[in-house]
């Protein structure tokens, strides 16, 4: 009688529901890192602290600056804002205003401890609007080497071009002094 063999498939064909090697991660530090983070991961059921994840994958640079947002009022999930210690969950919208920018992220995994870049950013999905533009500004207010401090006139002739002047201010020399004086004097 002939021992059956130990592949299934002896005849060399691949079995359709045989699990494939994932490709996403070519490199093979990075598919390193996430089944690290995968094998650390949390069980089901399981949450975390919404300032301790926004920390994990690298929204903020560190956990007391997540909670720190959350209690100012610049995160939100599922559209209500939420304090440091909230359970977030798979499957939540995250909207974080950090640095004069709105992050708007969907969690994908669960993660408690800060990991790589490459694996946080694994961990959601990131819908966030695309940064401004960096607006193409002629420095306004640099001097010619040499020309000393500049003068009252000058320094008024720079804030009106940088729009920093007030619009009420007295344009003409004979206008009425607003100037603060010391009684007595």
């Amino acid at each position: 009688m002939a021992l059956p063999s130990q592949d299934p498939d002896a005849d060399g064909t691949q079995d359709a529901a045989a699990p494939q090697a994932p490709a996403a991660n070519p490199d093979p530090g990075t598919a390193a890192a996430v089944a690290a983070a995968e094998a650390a991961g949390l069980g089901a059921g399981e949450t975390v602290r919404i300032d301790s994840w926004v920390w994990a994958v690298r929204l903020v640079k560190t956990r007391s600056l997540g909670a720190t947002a959350c209690r100012g009022g610049h995160v939100h999930v599922n559209g209500e804002r939420v304090k440091p210690a909230y359970s977030v969950r798979v499957g939540d919208e995250v909207r974080l205003r950090h640095e004069g920018r709105e992050r708007v992220v969907i969690v994908k995994r669960l993660i408690r401890k800060r990991v790589g870049a490459p694996v946080a950013a694994q961990c959601y999905i990131d819908n966030s609007p695309p940064p401004p533009p960096r607006q193409a500004v002629a420095p306004v207010g640099i001097r010619d080497r040499g020309t000393g401090r500049p003068t009252k006139r000058d320094r008024r002739e720079l804030e009106r071009l940088r729009g920093l002047g007030t619009p009420d201010a007295p344009s003409t020399p004979d206008a009425p002094d607003t100037g603060r004086r010391r009684p007595g004097r």
